[in-house]
């Protein structure tokens, strides 16, 4: 068994590289092919020609107001990316940080979206800086994005009724995890009680514990609140598309509905850790949307389009990105 510090192995990768993410690529493709059968096996039990004619309904000019709402939240948590970055103390300009938080989006696909962590590599290349000093900044930009998706599920729990009531203990249950991932002491001493309790991984669980308390550095008012601001509004942009997509498919139920289904989709896809959430996010919208006395022949299509225009979207902007962002970051090796 090799005995290479896990840092090292990140920061020069093996000469397989490209064969991992051929195989990350692979996945991709069949994970895409998987959610594409199960929604068109539904759609085929409702009848085609319904769920044909809604989708009917929607233009490009739509489809490209989708696109750009999405890629609203992608740029707006690309600059708190940034904003991370830079209160953290790394050399990076604003674009570069966008590269590589835009590039990681390609990576999306594999299990607990760890290969996200490709950034790490890219920043470690381009400024030298040590896995564990740029760990920091992966973690507050997770427990960001918990914090704004579970506000913006409580409140818009809060201003509607019906069948997305129920999602109030998952909202309750994210605030609590975001409250305690941006306290770095809490976070720390929760790592602790976690090693206790396993009694394995000394190493790892030390390496975690020390990133935990280095999340210390962010605990400013400003940093907070524009991170904040910054998530609320990528998030509520993607759940507006997906209010504007009901709207133009027949089934309008309300800003406040449409905005807590979709964000309650995302997360509960993501607690099932599967690759990007796929078939979990999809789902508990179809399940949610029915609550709401929505039928599968829109529902359906709602689902697939608004995941297409979200999700896919942001892997195929990493995909495109990706090649540069490697190519740039070995150009920058000493």
């Amino acid at each position: 068994m090799s005995s290479a510090d896990p840092a090292q192995q990140m920061a020069h990768p093996a000469p397989d590289s490209s064969k991992r993410r051929w195989r990350d690529i692979a996945l991709l493709a069949v994970l895409f092919a998987f959610v594409i059968a199960g929604l068109a096996g539904l759609a085929a039990a409702t009848g085609w020609e319904d769920t044909k004619e809604q989708l009917m309904r929607l233009t490009g000019a739509q489809i490209a107001v989708l696109l750009a709402l999405s890629l609203v939240n992608y740029l707006f948590r690309g600059v708190r990316w940034h904003v991370f970055a830079r209160r953290l103390g790394l050399p990076t300009a604003l674009m570069q940080d966008l590269r590589h938080f835009l590039g990681g989006f390609a990576m999306s696909v594999t299990p607990g979206r760890v290969g996200e962590l490709i950034r790490m590599r890219w920043l470690k290349r381009e400024t030298g800086w040590a896995v564990e000093r740029t760990a920091p900044l992966v973690l507050m930009d997770r427990a960001s994005d918990l914090a704004a998706m579970a506000l913006i599920l409580a409140g818009g729990v809060a201003l509607s009724a019906g069948g997305i009531a129920m999602a109030m203990p998952v909202a309750i249950v994210a605030l609590i995890a975001a409250f305690v991932a941006t306290r770095p002491a809490l976070l720390a001493a929760c790592i602790t009680w976690v090693y206790r309790g396993l009694g394995r991984f000394p190493r790892l669980m030390a390496r975690v514990r020390t990133a935990a308390r280095s999340l210390g550095v962010f605990s400013n008012g400003p940093i907070m609140a524009a991170a904040l601001t910054l998530g609320l509004i990528g998030w509520i942009a993607e759940g507006y598309a997906f209010h504007l997509l009901l709207i133009w498919m027949g089934a309008d139920i309300g800003f406040a509905k449409a905005v807590a289904i979709f964000t309650f989709s995302t997360l509960a896809g993501g607690l099932t850790g599967a690759p990007g959430g796929v078939g979990g996010a999809e789902a508990a919208m179809v399940a949610l949307l029915s609550l709401e006395g929505i039928p599968l022949e829109v529902s359906i299509p709602a689902t697939a389009v608004i995941r297409l225009t979200t999700l896919w979207f942001a892997i195929l902007i990493g995909l495109a990105i990706f090649p540069v962002a490697e190519a740039k970051s070995n150009a920058a090796r000493p």
